[in-house]
């Protein structure tokens, strides 16, 4: 027993030694790429509003969560739509990317990982955003012909009036008319915001970090995510061992009973596993995969669940909103369902 307790602290001591140099160049690679002080990012996603969800699924794609954090920000805002929000919490890997690196055998799953999320994450940011201009547009044609019925009942009012009252009504048209306009206007007005985004001129960009790591120079974030991260590697796979080698040591392998009973029950446990709005979700999913008890179409609907810290920035920054945040959680989780399941014909 003591010694399945001091081989699982090695081989956990070994893997996070192994994965640290790759780590913290992913890191300061991210870092460059998010200390934005400039918003150059944000404004450049407010002006290509119809491309939005093409770049948004390929940032997603760059590890950790700090793109689908910025996004995240940026939708509250209603800068962004919610097609785009969602393709890059679908492109969203957190810190699987990084640690397939470091496994020369993973090597090509995250090739193909990468391409599967960022084509899952084209077909759905577009789909969404498509239904979204369809359902507004058919609201505004509703409340326009209410309106133009409107209009035509007041006109056939007054055409029944007597020719003494002629000027009169013609004044009087003209202020009704004007009105009917300005309903018009207001309605219109109405349908730019039916997306129940808050819109502000508050030009203030949030980094997608947590405080305490917002820092200035590159080099301290990366070491800063990169020490964070070792650890949950080496806890997560500490445990694992642990469980491994006991199960090994008591003739039961438990991690493989529960998972590979089914791939259907891998897909659903793998996609819940991943709302854990944490780093250490994936990091889970990744080490149980490398380990063997994780098939990848599980993998994938973990991984295309998973939006790390977005989710929780999501619910900060657009807190008033509580019912649309919990339909953008359920859609995740369902498309990560989805995406599992079929890839489960294939693998």
């Amino acid at each position: 027993m003591a010694g399945v307790f001091v081989d699982s602290l090695y081989d956990a001591v070994l893997d996070c030694l192994k994965v640290l140099p790759v780590l913290f160049l992913a890191y300061l690679l991210v870092s460059y790429l998010s200390h934005d002080h400039s918003h150059k990012f944000g404004k450049f996603l407010s002006k290509s509003r119809k491309t939005s969800v093409f770049y948004a699924s390929f940032l997603g794609c760059v590890p950790q969560c700090g793109f689908s954090s910025v996004i995240a920000d940026f939708y509250s805002r209603g800068k962004v739509s919610l097609g785009t929000l969602v393709a890059v919490f679908i492109a969203t890997s957190d810190e699987a990317i990084p640690i397939m690196l470091t496994n020369k055998n993973s090597i090509l799953y995250m090739l193909l990982l990468i391409a599967i999320k960022i084509v899952l994450a084209l077909i759905w940011g577009f789909a969404i955003d498509g239904m979204v201009a369809l359902v507004l547009r058919l609201r505004k044609n509703k409340k326009q012909k209410n309106i133009s019925n409107e209009v035509l009942n007041e006109k056939s009012v007054l055409i029944e009036k007597s020719e003494k009252e002629i000027c009169h009504d013609h004044e009087h048209e003209a202020e009704e008319h004007e009105a009917v306009e300005g309903r018009i206007c207001h309605h219109s007005h109405e349908h730019h915001h039916i997306c129940g985004h808050i819109h502000t001129d508050d030009c203030d960009e949030a980094c997608g970090h947590e405080q305490s790591c917002c820092v200035n120079n590159v080099f301290l974030d990366a070491y800063y995510h990169t020490f964070e991260i070792v650890i949950y590697i080496f806890v997560a796979t500490f445990v694992l061992n642990l469980l491994i080698g006991y199960a090994e040591f008591a003739g039961v392998n438990i991690i493989e009973k529960i998972l590979t009973n089914s791939m259907y029950i891998q897909v659903l446990v793998a996609a819940l596993v991943g709302l854990i709005p944490n780093c250490a979700s994936s990091v889970l999913l990744v080490e149980l995969y490398v380990a063997g008890s994780l098939a990848f179409p599980a993998l994938v609907a973990g991984l295309t669940s998973c939006a790390g810290v977005g989710v929780i920035i999501l619910w900060t920054k657009n807190r008033k909103k509580p019912l649309q945040n919990l339909g953008i959680l359920l859609m995740q989780f369902l498309i990560g369902i989805a995406s599992g399941m079929l890839l489960t014909l294939f693998f």
